[in-house]
Formats: C-alpha cells, sequence, structure tokens
C-alpha cells in the first residue's frame, strides 16, 4: 500500500461505511462411489477424485503412483474421466452466515449464499467479495443478497480489520473459493473477486496475482502502492470493473484515476465508473445501492475466455506459481513479498524488480519468449496451443532453446488439474526451459 493508503486504513479502521457488496468435482459422492453410468471404471475414477481433493502432498503423491501403475490407462483414458459432466451432492441453500474454512491449520469464516432455486445439475456464476476494516464477512453478505437476485451464489470470507494484502488474507480467498466449488456446481469460467476499500485492495492484489482463476475483479474505493503497478500486467486478459466515488476522502478517489490511466497505458480491458454519492455516515466511501444494477450487468457479460496465444507474466519471489500456460520457476535475485506484503521493504521493492516473460505463439508448433531476470521457467501445453504430432520449436530471448517432440504425459496432466482445480482447462504436456545468464533485457 502507499503511505497515504496506509494512513487511511489506520485512520479510519472502524469507520461505518455502508456496503452492498477451483476445487473440483468429479461425478463421484464424496465418498467416492460412482454415480451409475457415469464411469466405466470407477476405482480410476475414485483414486482421480481422491487425488485432486485431498489437502495433504504425501496422499497425493501415493495416488499418483498408484494411478500410473493401473492397467491400460493413458492420457485420453483420464482426459475423458476429467471432462465426464459434474454431478453434486444436495447442499443447502439460502444465506448460511457462518460457515467455517480450515487455513493454515487454523479455523477461519465465510459466509454463502446460494440462490434457492440452486440444482447440482445446473452451474452457477460465484462471486467473491472482500469486506472492508471493521466489517465481517456476515454484514456483507447481508447487504448483498437483497440485490442479488437468483442467479448468483456469493462467498465472503472474514479477516481480521480487512488484512486482504497480506499471504494469509490470500490464502483465504483462495481457499474459500476451492471449498465452495468442491460442494456446489460453480462454473469456473465465471467467478468474479470483488470487494470495498481494503477488500477492494485486496482485489487488485489477489486478482493479478490469480488472473487465470477470475472471469472478472471489480475492485471498489481503493487502491494500491504503484510499486505495484507492474503486476496489472498479469490482467491482459481479465476485465476490471472499478467503482469509487468523487467524494470520498478514506481512500481519496485518485487512487483509482491514477490505476486507470495505467491500465490504460498497459491495454488492460477495464470499464471505470466514478459516482457521485454520498452517504450520511460514509461521506463519498462506499459502495452505492444504485450502482449495482450496472456491475451486476457488467457481470452477466464476462466469462473468462478461451486460452490465448499471447500471455504476459509478472512476478514477485513469493508468487512463483503458473498463470495461464506459463510458470516461472528460478529467477536473478528479485522482490520478495513479506507476509504483510510492503511491510518490509528493501531496494528490490521499492525498485520494482520483478521477474518477467512474454510469451506468443506466432505461427503454428512455434514459441516465441522473452524473459526478464529470470533463469528457469516452464511453458503447459495442450491441443488447443500445439500440434503434438509435429515438433514444438521455443525461441527464447532470439535463440532456439527447444527444438523437438513434446510427449503428453499422465503425471502432468493430472498435477495441473490438482493445482488448478479446474477441469476445463487441461494440460497434459509441458516443457522447462533453462535461460543462460546474465538475463537481464533493458
Amino acid at each position: 500500500m502507499t503511505h497515504g493508503v496506509k494512513k487511511f486504513v489506520a485512520l479510519f479502521a472502524c469507520f461505518m461505511c455502508f456496503s452492498t457488496q477451483n476445487g473440483w468435482a468429479h461425478p463421484l459422492s464424496e465418498h467416492g462411489s460412482a454415480k451409475e453410468g457415469h464411469s466405466s471404471v470407477p476405482s480410476l475414477s475414485s483414486s482421480i477424485t481422491e487425488y485432486v481433493k485431498t489437502s495433504s502432498p504425501e496422499r497425493a503423491q501415493e495416488l499418483l503412483a498408484e494411478i500410473q501403475r493401473m492397467p491400460n490407462i493413458n492420457v485420453e483414458s483420464i482426459t475423458r474421466i476429467l471432462q465426464q459432466p459434474p454431478w453434486y451432492e444436495a447442499q443447502p441453500v439460502g444465506a448460511q452466515p457462518r460457515r467455517s474454512v480450515r487455513v493454515r491449520e487454523q479455523d477461519a469464516e465465510y459466509a454463502l449464499y446460494v440462490p434457492p432455486s440452486y440444482t447440482p445439475e445446473q452451474s452457477y456464476p460465484l462471486i467473491l467479495c472482500l469486506h472492508g476494516a471493521g466489517f465481517t464477512g456476515e454484514a456483507y453478505l447481508e447487504r448483498w443478497v437483497p440485490r442479488l437476485e437468483d442467479r448468483y451464489i456469493l462467498a465472503c470470507p472474514t479477516v481480521s480489520m480487512g488484512g486482504w494484502w497480506t499471504r494469509y488474507g490470500e490464502d483465504l480467498v483462495l481457499e474459500t473459493m476451492r471449498v465452495v466449488q468442491s460442494q456446489y456446481h460453480v462454473d469456473p469460467d465465471r467467478i468474479f473477486l470483488t470487494g470495498m476499500s481494503n477488500g477492494g485492495i485486496g482485489a487488485w492484489i489477489i486478482g493479478m496475482h490469480h488472473a487465470d482463476r477470475f472471469a472478472g475483479i471489480a475492485p471498489m474505493a481503493s487502491g494500491i502502492d504503484d510499486v505495484l503497478y507492474p503486476f496489472l500486467e498479469n490482467l491482459v486478459h481479465t476485465p476490471v470493473y472499478v467503482i469509487h466515488g468523487a467524494e470520498d476522502e478514506v481512500m481519496p478517489v485518485q487512487l483509482s484515476r491514477d490505476l486507470v490511466k495505467e491500465m490504460q497505458r498497459r491495454g488492460i480491458p477495464h470499464y471505470y465508473r466514478e459516482h457521485q454519492w454520498t452517504h450520511p455516515h460514509a461521506g463519498g466511501h462506499f459502495f452505492p445501492k444504485q450502482e449495482l444494477p450496472d456491475l451486476m450487468t457488467w457481470f452477466d457479460g464476462q466469462t473468462r475466455g478461451k486460452l490465448s496465444w499471447s500471455v504476459s507474466l509478472v512476478r514477485d519471489a513469493t508468487h512463483l506459481i503458473p498463470l495461464y500456460w506459463v510458470r516461472i520457476d528460478m529467477t536473478e535475485q528479485i522482490a520478495a513479498f513479506a507476509e504483510n506484503l510492503l511491510d518490509s521493504r528493501d531496494e528490490f521493492i521499492t525498485g520494482a524488480i520483478y521477474a518477467k516473460l512474454h510469451a506468443e505463439i506466432k505461427t503454428p508448433n512455434k514459441i516465441i519468449v522473452s524473459t526478464n531476470r529470470i533463469r528457469r521457467y516452464t511453458v503447459l501445453l495442450n491441443q488447443e496451443l500445439v500440434d503434438f504430432s509435429k515438433p514444438v520449436v521455443i525461441e527464447t530471448n532470439g535463440k532456439i532453446s527447444f527444438e523437438g517432440m513434446v510427449e503428453p504425459n499422465i503425471e502432468t496432466l493430472l498435477q495441473g488439474v490438482r493445482h488448478r482445480q479446474d477441469i476445463h482447462t487441461l494440460f497434459p504436456a509441458k516443457l522447462t526451459i533453462d535461460v543462460p545468464s546474465p538475463n537481464i533485457l533493458n
């Protein structure tokens, strides 16, 4: 956060502001019994389901080894099982204000709303909503539900003082999303992240780090430190809806205006709504109910797109995770965020020194990659990106770094599903490329 943002958060931690603020489920029950007619290989299906769902890395390794030893299996047979129509058990509907979730071996809470019309046979979009300082997920649920109509699932986790810029807050959001997806039929292509005030800061930060998980993000009455602006690059395929009050004296509107200019410069798809409403207690620092219909209409029109042949990735040392079909594995010395993100600063953070990668398929089966401060990276591949029957060529920083055939394999396929909790995007092959050092581009 900027000094200004931190100051406002501290001064208004208890400020009363009004706000309206991919687990995976296979066609198996929680106990692993196949629904009749869904799977001709129930033992394999059960093993795959447990592998994807288990929270134990050790158990996951055991299951992966067991799956690979099973007779007559291959990438195609496992893909067919993964792509079977999902089946979910019946779950409670309506407002559920205090549900528990386990994060870092600690109990946390989130509030959940499921439309009364919900049926496990139909997929529903999901909105993850992050509260501000002095609020809870339950309080935000109460403000949103009357205006949601009957077509969205809403999940509102709770973190102390709205500390969504912490790594714990990030983990809580991702675990809440995973748990809701494991129990309810959520469309992974229509998951949205929004938040008000401190929650808006979280929507920016978590949305930028995990852009490929969301169909759109909607930060409200918030902003971020300009040293974080390079991460906007990760949002090039994720639309952003920004709302801010012109009379906001808690989080000045200039924070959003500056971000909008930066998104324009970087070509990030966005819509900016600057409202003139004020509230008797909150002034301009609130989310007016009059703004919700347009936001919901925007949500209605957003769907996570198909894989693009071009992807840009910016990472600090604590977020070396895949984005779409690329992953940074090893870097030169770069910024490494603390648990509270920017509370601890050094020259790498103040200088915004991050690892950067751009990959593009310009001709069939040829991938052009440029890197900055990267020693090793991985490309994840599927039949949408390359033709596995022909050689693949990867050019890194102007030099050929790989040329040859690429074989899909079971381990890569299943590890990707387990990490992403998403059966809509499968990657059965990968290539890891070492980049000669030094590798710092101007």
